[in-house]
This record gives structure tokens, sequence and C-alpha cells, in this order.
């Protein structure tokens, strides 16, 4: 993609729709923080953004099956009535047919008054654009409203990026209204923003590109793990571009810089970053991860201090 073509691209003064990640908290003693969490759900809603839940940073590849229910439970306890939230579907580890799994989940989602995200199975890699499509099809006929995820390697084994022929047939289906891309490379999603707006303008393209969150200057939406540090601070930062403000780019480089923090290497340990974070600003109470997450180093506190006096708190 050209220079001259990307820059064609900006969309300045647009509405962008936020969602945020929301990390599953622990208490001291390792319990899940359940009331935090909840707080934390009204915070990031009362900012303006939407909750997804059962997502990567809620460590939905960790929790069993009747954990992810009773984070559905908990979410719907304490949102509006008419608050649709985001919810993952995960079917990694479990025996039975794919599109029967898959189902299942998204029935239980939807009787929560949720959303839900098809995260990508290992049970379909391999296979033809054309029969992962049509997998898809199945997967979403008779919903209301789906979205997909695909993911890159490095945040999880089960992921991948799509071919431009899978994209272009996940567009087909009606009930699919968006998909969330995190391939860290800006180049492949201005690619998928461009077949979007050749194929089917009101497809929503949300970037999960925590290493470039400017990606909304570009037409890109977003559902970001890194919002879930600072929900208020991403919900500013959207409404200066909207309005023009030129406080939007000072706001935006620190955003970006306690993602590049927050998510280096190893990336799935951005997760014990955003505890240590949030822990420091007295959201929840500990900084504790689930047992089988990776830690970051004990002078972590330090560097996301550093980046939370840069945003202002």
């Amino acid at each position: 993609m050209r220079v001259e073509d990307t820059i064609a691209r900006l969309r300045p003064r647009r509405k962008v729709q936020g969602i945020a990640a929301a990390l599953l908290p622990f208490e001291p003693d390792g319990r899940i923080a359940v009331e935090a969490f909840q707080k934390h759900l009204i915070a990031t809603r009362g900012a303006g953004l939407r909750n997804a839940v059962n997502m990567d940073t809620g460590y939905v590849n960790y929790l069993t099956p009747e954990e992810r229910l009773s984070v559905l439970r908990w979410s719907r306890e304490v949102l509006d009535p008419g608050d649709t939230f985001i919810a993952g579907t995960y079917i990694e580890g479990l025996d039975g047919d794919v599109v029967s799994l898959y189902r299942q989940q998204m029935d239980q989602i939807v009787a929560h008054g949720g959303t839900p995200i098809i995260f990508q199975t290992v049970r379909l890699r391999g296979k033809q654009s054309h029969e992962k499509v049509a997998v898809y099809r199945t997967i979403c006929r008779g919903f209301r409203e789906v979205l997909a995820f695909e993911f890159a390697p490095v945040f999880a084994p089960n992921g991948e990026i799509f071919d431009d022929e899978t994209v272009r047939g996940l567009m087909e289906i009606p009930e699919l209204k968006g998909l969330k891309h995190s391939s860290l490379d800006r180049l492949k999603e201005l690619q998928r923003l461009a077949l979007r707006d050749a194929l089917r303008p009101d497809f929503r393209i949300y970037t999960g590109n925590d290493l470039g969150i400017n990606m909304i200057e570009y037409g890109s939406d977003y559902l970001l793990g890194l919002a879930t540090f600072a929900p208020d601070k991403f919900a500013e930062r959207d409404l200066l571009w909207e309005t023009g403000e030129p406080a939007y780019y000072a706001l935006s480089d620190a955003l970006q810089h306690l993602g590049n923090v927050a998510f280096r290497a190893p990336v799935p340990a951005y997760k014990s970053s955003a505890a240590i974070f949030l822990k420091l600003l007295g959201k929840i109470p500990s900084a504790r991860t689930h047992p089988l997450s990776p830690p970051r180093p004990a002078w972590e506190t330090d560097i996301l201090r550093d980046c939370a006096e840069r945003l202002g708190y």
C-alpha cells in the first residue's frame, strides 16, 4: 500500500465505537474479585465504552465452562438491561461438533443479553477458505448479531490470520456484523479496511492492535485489552478525535506509550501489566493474575507508575 493511499484513508472527526476487553481481577488470596470486576464494568460503561468479557484479557483460555458462565451472570447483574456487552466463545479442549459447541455458548451469551464473538479454533486451521466460511455461516445462522475474531498466534496458539478470500467470505455472512483484527500489522489492517469499504461499508473492523491504537484515524473501531487499563482516557481520546481537538495527539501518544510497555514480549504477560496498573490506581484489590498466566517482573510497578503519571493519574 502506497503512502498516498494510507494518507487518503484518514477519517478526521469520525465517531469511534470503543470496546474494552475487561480484565478479570483476583483477590489477594487468589479468588476471583467479583465485586471489583463488576465495578470495573460499570466504570467502563460509564466512561462511554462497551464491555467485552470472557476475552483473552479475561483469561477465557484458562477458565472452566462454569467460570465463563459465571462471568456472564456477573456482567448481566450490574449492567443496565438494554446494555449489550460482548462475550467470547472459546471451544479449545472441548469434545464435540465444532458448530454445536460454538452455538451452545452463543445461546448462553444471548440469554444473558450479550453479543457473541467467535474465537478461532485450531480445528479449522488448514481447511480451505470456502470450508471455513461455510462453518462460520452455519455457526452464525439465526443470530441477530455476531462478531468474529482473528488474532496472530503471538496472542494464543489457536489464532491465525485469515487470507483475503476467507475475510471476503466472512463479510458476506449477514449475521456477522464485524471483525476484531489482531495481527499487530498496520498494513494488513489497512487492507482489511479497504476490503470492507469496497464490499460492505457497514461492516466494522475493530482493531486489536495495542501497538497501533491510532488505527481509529483510518476507519477502524477498537476492541482492545489496553482499553481496560484506562477506559476513561480512551473515551476522552475518542471524543477529542471526533471533535477535532489538537489535545487528541498528546493523549493518544501517552496511551500508546502505555501500550508499548504493557504489550512488549512476552505479549500474553500484558494481563499481569494490566493487573499491576489497575492495582496502582486503586481499582482492584491485588495485582494477582490467573495462576496459569505469565507474570511481569517485580520492577513492572515502577515503569507503569510512570505511564500512569504521563496520563495524568
